[in-house]
């Protein structure tokens, strides 16, 4: 018998990778806002995003439902944090929503050509980021359906 794919939507887990922890704390009070009561796990680099994918990867460990990815991180950037997932047989499948500042179309073109699922220019204004939060939970966890373990 197959899962429906709905009955597990408010439980996956999203990744949000994001060095900044003013727009952590704003992007969690636009999830508050918006009744988005997925679990967060939140990291500050793309390395330790990718050390928390690996682990995720272990046997009876589900994966992130989606990941949000900023692009402008010291370290390990977005963009090639998104090339190792894209790149990871195993992780590959998971959606990845690039959520940045930076409306540049160089950017927006490499990461749809790395594999982004989505890219979304950061408002600035907080109602902005209410109405993206919104908009992404509607599209992202009541309307597509989301590849399974």
């Amino acid at each position: 018998m197959m899962n429906n794919p709905s009955t597990d939507r408010t439980s996956r887990t999203i990744l949000l990778i994001e060095d900044s922890e003013d727009d952590y704390e704003a992007t969690m009070r636009a999830f508050r806002k918006t009744n988005f009561h997925n679990p967060v796990h939140w990291c500050q680099s793309g390395q330790a995003a990718l050390d928390f994918l690996q682990h995720a990867a272990a046997p009876d460990t589900k994966h992130p439902g989606i990941i949000l990815l900023d692009l402008n991180m010291p370290g390990l950037d977005g963009r090639r944090t998104l090339q190792h997932i894209k790149e990871d047989q195993a992780l590959k499948r998971i959606p990845i929503i690039i959520l940045t500042t930076s409306g540049d179309e160089r950017d927006v073109a490499a990461c749809y050509q790395l594999g982004a699922n989505t890219y979304i220019q950061k408002p600035i204004a907080f109602d902005g980021l209410i109405e993206a939060i919104k908009q992404l939970k509607e599209y992202w966890f009541e309307i597509a359906l989301l590849p399974t373990d």
